[in-house]
């Protein structure tokens, strides 16, 4: 089948009745999720990751999909109202979005930000659709030891990337590799790490994992630190009109969602990411730099344009490699396994449907969100109204219910409170999660490929280097790995001559 065919049967899963309802919920609660600041896509994908068991596997990632890329729609809407982000990839759009609003431009922003999102997602889709194909058959040119050193790669740019310290993420990854080894040995199901306990001989699940790091200490977190959301009171107009400023906005849009899409990419890349870079790259192409800051039309549709167009290219490398590139991707992998459809190279001849119901169900996801959040802005306003004391209650109730309803063990919300005062301490440090939960779904293929690698070699870690695209992938981690190193023994020698 050519790529035209492919589309027209995409459609014609996509449009199927349960699919169409899946689609609609998935970006419904994305919306409402990134308009409540602190809970998050991956939160919300993590209560959710349940009621996927009793649902067909395609109508399980169309929704969890629309999860993730509704949460970079409405976090705008927060951003730009109450000047608090509702999702951590809209922390950017603050700056210019919220002082639109206080120049009676709410409209204005909230239209660009919207119509923004909505192109950069449908560019987005073109992308995935067209790269997916090579990088799948290049991938079947893999075998263990390029596995090896591509995930060693990945979890390398992850920690390059983050936010913190690299010394701190790579802590986490080496904690998040430890506990992806819990359980049965894979070669001799020999029980490992397990302390006694029979409940870990399966490993430690990833739902209460990730609702305890995510769910739970972000509850924590927001218990001890109460937002204060002052709604910018001003009349939400001219959605509709100044069409010569949506104009004006229009190679904003375009290069927010090339380098969106080319961020989202990038193993540790992501809507966050992107939506820092674009709007640094859209500050470097302005003629009027300085202005950015005080309210400027540019300053909210590049990076609005780049997170949505980052969450979508994210799925390439899922999808077509098999590695996740950011920790919403990682979950997603997670939400693929249950349902017992393997990622990678092979997903788009094993389970067409699967991955051209997805892409084609995004385009329609694009179009329900363009009907949803430009009507509804009002409504969403309302919500933020309501004081967090009555949502965190609910939030924990979906955790708890989650949580035991995989396997009906008490044991596993055990676990989910212990990860989640983990997780709060680990904010509290200065720590990320997302290297623990990409090093700790990495772990397993980690693991078995580089077992199986020097089973190949007799004990030889030359097949690691002797291989081209292994080295490739080797010589950028360890580059990576030295150029962070020199810069820290560079900044610590400059911090000691300033004394």
């Amino acid at each position: 089948m050519g790529i035209a065919e492919y589309i027209i049967y995409g459609f014609s899963v996509a449009t199927q009745p349960e699919n169409l309802f899946y689609c609609f919920v998935g970006v419904f609660i994305g919306t409402l999720i990134g308009v409540l600041p602190g809970i998050g896509p991956t939160g919300a994908m993590s209560l959710l990751l349940p009621v996927t068991f009793h649902i067909s596997p395609v109508g399980a990632i169309i929704m969890l999909a629309g999860i993730y890329y509704g949460c970079q729609y409405g976090g705008s809407i927060t951003s730009i109202l109450v000047n608090i982000p509702g999702e951590a990839s809209t922390v950017i759009t603050c700056l210019d979005g919220y002082e639109m609003a206080k120049k009676g431009k709410a409209g204005i922003a909230l239209g660009v930000s919207t119509i923004g999102s909505f192109i950069a997602g449908t560019l987005s889709i073109f992308g995935l659709m067209f790269l997916a194909f090579p990088i799948a058959k290049f991938a079947l040119k893999f075998g263990p030891p390029e596995y090896f050193s591509l995930v060693c790669m990945g979890l390398v740019i992850l920690t390059f990337l983050t936010r913190g310290s690299m010394l701190k993420a790579l802590m986490m990854a080496l904690i998040g590799l430890f506990i992806g080894l819990i359980g049965l040995d894979p070669f001799t199901a020999r029980p490992r790490f397990t302390f006694g306990f029979k409940e870990l001989m399966d490993g430690v699940g990833i739902v209460p994992l990730v609702m305890g790091l995510f769910g739970v200490s972000e509850i924590l977190i927001n218990l001890e630190e109460e937002l204060t959301r002052e709604i910018y009171r001003t009349q939400i107009a001219g959605l509709y009109r100044s069409l010569k400023e949506w104009v004006s906005a229009k190679w904003a849009i375009i290069r927010g969602s090339i380098v969106g899409f080319i961020v989202g990419i990038l193993p540790g890349g992501g809507a966050v990411l992107a939506s820092f870079v674009a709007y640094a790259v859209e500050k470097r192409f302005s003629s009027t730099p300085e202005k950015f800051g005080t309210g400027l039309i540019e300053g909210v549709a590049a990076p609005e344009s780049a997170n949505n167009a980052a969450a979508q290219s994210s799925l390439i490398p899922l999808l077509s490699l098999g590695i996740p590139s950011n920790v919403v991707m990682a979950v997603l992998y997670g939400g693929l396994l249950i349902h017992n459809i393997q990622p990678g190279p092979l997903l788009l001849k094993e389970h067409p449907d699967v991955f051209w119901g997805l892409v084609m169900s995004m385009y329609v996801g694009n179009i329900m969100l363009l009907l949803l959040n430009l009507p509804l802005i009002g409504i969403w306003v309302r919500l933020l109204r309501i004081p967090y004391k009555y949502l965190f209650p609910i939030v924990l109730l979906f955790c708890i219910v989650g949580v035991y309803s995989l396997n009906n063990s008490i044991f596993e919300i055990y676990l989910m409170v212990f990860f989640g005062f983990v997780g709060y301490l680990m904010r509290k440090f200065g720590f990320e999660a997302a290297p623990l939960v990409m090093a700790y779904v990495l772990s397993p293929l980690l693991e078995s490929s580089f077992r199986q690698s020097l089973s190949l070699s007799g004990g030889s870690f030359s097949i690691f280097f002797s291989k081209p695209i292994s080295l490739s992938f080797m010589a950028v981690a360890l580059f990576l790995l030295l150029f962070q190193i020199f810069s820290a023994i560079k900044k610590g020698r400059m911090h000691k001559s300033s004394f």
